[in-house]
């Protein structure tokens, strides 16, 4: 029986492997990408409500949590989905409100985007 030697190519082809691995293990159990939209006119929880309402109607929305002092609504997907920045704009359009920023995974927008 023949016995190979690990060599040092070996133990940095090895180690790479398992830094592959953790780092896509680590992408598995990252939380879902979150998107935040700021609405000055936000006063209350009601405003909160009304604007969540039309948030949870667009595809891929898991979560939407409000701060009303911030005046911002954070906007959590799905683990499996990436919300259109767009959709969600309008979505607080709808909701009769007045979006001046959205920023997210698909970077900041400060008007409506274009997708």
């Amino acid at each position: 029986m023949r016995h190979t030697r690990c060599t040092g190519l070996g133990l940095v082809t090895l180690a790479w492997a398992t830094l592959a691995l953790a780092s896509v293990a680590l992408a598995q159990n990252s939380p879902p990408a979150a998107t935040t939209i700021t609405v000055p006119t936000i006063h209350c929880m009601g405003c909160a409500k009304k604007m969540a309402g039309e948030l949870y109607k667009v595809q891929g929305v898991a979560q939407v949590l409000a701060n009303v002092e911030a005046h911002t609504v954070t906007v959590r997907a799905k683990s499996d989905a990436a919300p259109s920045p767009r959709a969600l704009w309008e979505a607080v359009e709808r909701a009769g409100y007045q979006p001046t920023r959205l920023e997210g995974p698909a970077g900041v927008a400060t008007s409506k985007p274009k997708s």
